[in-house]
């Protein structure tokens, strides 16, 4: 597809449904999520995309990625954790199992990089050698491989606020997962991010660092939310990483925060609007992302995804 096609084909944008006559609604900044009977949820990818803890706008058919390349993960992995699925009846819903999710969230990265304060490599500028409670050996350099990948856990984020880094011993002291549980998720994460870089790899993408969101459902431990999509990950192309480490070309939504940067806007005030090419090129990176890891055509769905919702809910709910 070129950037006029995409812009030609762009359906109507989830904003919010009013799905509340099925069970009660919870809006979040990309998803809308419907209580079900029988202990499910239905779940609902929109194009809203969001960055520095707002939304900045809508990106055509990123929800529709979101949640096939999540649906196509999710069965590539049940060997190493279960997870939430029950099915996926349309381009931009999954019905899911209820599960509680543990209350940190698990971020395994394979490089050092970024800018934020959580970010490992801000941690390792400013002289900390040991964030996370991984000790790292001094002379790495911005996007340095790791040694091996590690797991950097952080809190949840509360309304309005940030996430905070926090290590097993604290974990495991302020009693947030017990002992067998994490090891159960920290053998899971890792499992999970060593099948992720090798699909990654063999697409021509390097799988950075990536966040995991686990749950347990009647004590078993269980892998939710969406896995290694342009949002949840960090991927960089293969060979811009391999020519100049010090600037690879990011695949995923830093792309999309780097261009915000760029403008002034670092999620103080009201963002500015992207440009219809802008809006575009981020579309077509997602999509790219989408058949490159899976092999697969992306294809958009034929129709707006709100009023099929609408119209098949009655039957997915029965």
């Amino acid at each position: 597809m070129t950037h006029t096609d995409l812009l030609n084909a762009i359906p109507t944008a989830l904003s919010s449904l009013d799905l509340t006559t099925f069970g009660a609604q919870t809006s979040g900044k990309v998803r809308e999520m419907v209580a079900l009977p029988n202990r499910s949820r239905l779940l609902v990818t929109t194009d809203r995309v969001s960055a520095f803890d707002v939304v900045l706008g809508v990106i055509p058919f990123k929800g529709q990625v979101l949640n096939q390349l999540s649906a196509w993960w999710f069965a590539q992995t049940t060997d190493i954790v279960p997870n939430h699925v029950l099915s996926v009846p349309d381009a931009n819903v999954t019905i899911a199992k209820e599960a509680k999710p543990l209350p940190v969230e698990v971020v395994v990265r394979g490089f050092i990089t970024g800018v934020t304060k959580t970010s490992l490599w801000t941690m390792y500028q400013s002289g900390t050698r040991d964030a996370y409670g991984v000790v790292l050996p001094d002379g790495l350099q911005k996007n340095d491989r790791l040694p091996q990948a590690i797991i950097t856990p952080t809190t949840k984020a509360e309304a309005g606020g940030h996430d905070h880094a926090i290590t097993k011993t604290e974990i495991l002291e302020q009693g947030l997962v017990g002992a067998a549980l994490w090891a159960q998720v920290e053998q899971a994460a890792l499992a999970l991010f060593a099948r992720g870089q090798a699909v990654a790899q063999k697409a021509g993408l390097v799988l950075v660092d990536t966040k995991y969101e686990f749950g347990t459902i009647d004590g078993e431990l269980v892998l939710i939310d969406e896995v290694h999509t342009p949002d949840s990950s960090r991927y960089w192309t293969l060979d811009s990483y391999q020519a100049n480490p010090s600037s690879p070309t990011s695949f995923d939504k830093e792309f999309l925060r780097l261009w915000f940067a760029e403008q002034g806007y670092n999620g103080d005030g009201t963002p500015p609007i992207m440009p219809a090419e802008f809006v575009a090129q981020v579309a077509a990176r997602y999509i790219a992302a989408y058949e490159q890891l899976t092999g697969l055509q992306f294809v958009p769905a034929a129709q707006p995804a709100a009023p099929r919702i609408l119209e098949n809910l009655q039957t997915l709910t029965k």
